[in-house]
């Protein structure tokens, strides 16, 4: 995933072939996804009918200054490191491959590891308490601190701890694919101490459901801000 005025290439077809079924049956359907996407500097931005008529989960993907992407879903595998923490729900890792094998992973919109990237990668995000993003951030019963280990590169950046307070700021309407969206707007303010760094994210809840549809996040404490915009969801 080569960051320089651009952001990815789009996604493999033979990447993508390795988690589908009947995938020569597929590959049709997804070389006409490649040809909606390019390199450039300008932004991707699809009608959307386009994002209807793909037949795989989608997001857009904006690191910093670089142009937004347009990028599909390759794996959805379920997050086997949870099974240990308490209360947790059942949880999946969404894989969203590029051409060039960078990868972002994500769990319920929370970027929890990265692949390939330039600018350094996200290895791993551990606690032994659950993400209030995935218990539901809208439930007045979810806590709103959490604390977790972080570890990244380049450097030898491994558990540092991270601590966290979520705020809801407010209930807004923001667009999603071209149409108006409710949205929950929370702020997730992190703490890491031993560096004496922080930094804010951003996360746009459905109110309904908690599910994530629009974050503002940091890579990892040193590393750039990502954003990510859900265009179409993953149906199990």
């Amino acid at each position: 995933m080569r960051i320089y005025k651009r952001l990815f290439p789009f996604i493999a077809a033979s990447a993508v072939c390795l988690s589908l079924s009947g995938c020569s049956q597929r590959i049709s359907a997804l070389n006409d996804t490649v040809k909606l996407a390019f390199w450039g500097n300008e932004d991707v931005v699809l009608t959307p009918e386009q994002v209807s008529a793909n037949p795989y989960a989608s997001i857009y993907v904006k690191i910093e200054d670089t142009a937004q992407a347009f990028v599909v879903l390759a794996f959805a595998e379920p997050k086997i490191s949870l099974s240990s923490v308490k209360n947790a729900p059942e949880a999946l890792e969404l894989k969203w491959l590029s051409a060039d094998k960078g990868m972002l992973v994500t769990v319920n919109g929370r970027l929890v590891k990265t692949h390939n990237l330039l600018m350094g990668n996200l290895s791993a995000v551990e606690s032994s308490e659950p993400d209030p993003l995935l218990l539901g951030l809208h439930l007045s019963s979810t806590p709103k601190t959490w604390t977790r280990t972080l570890d990244w590169q380049p450097g030898y950046h491994y558990g540092y701890q991270a601590k966290s307070e979520f705020k809801l700021i407010s209930d807004e309407n923001i667009l999603i694919n071209g149409t108006p969206t409710q949205a929950l707007h929370f702020s997730e303010n992190v703490s890491v101490d031993a560096l004496n760094i922080q930094y804010q994210n951003e996360f746009w809840l459905d109110p309904q459901t908690g599910s994530v549809i629009k974050s503002h996040q940091k890579i990892a404490p040193n590393l750039p801000f990502i954003d990510i915009t859900l265009l179409k969801p993953f149906a199990a």
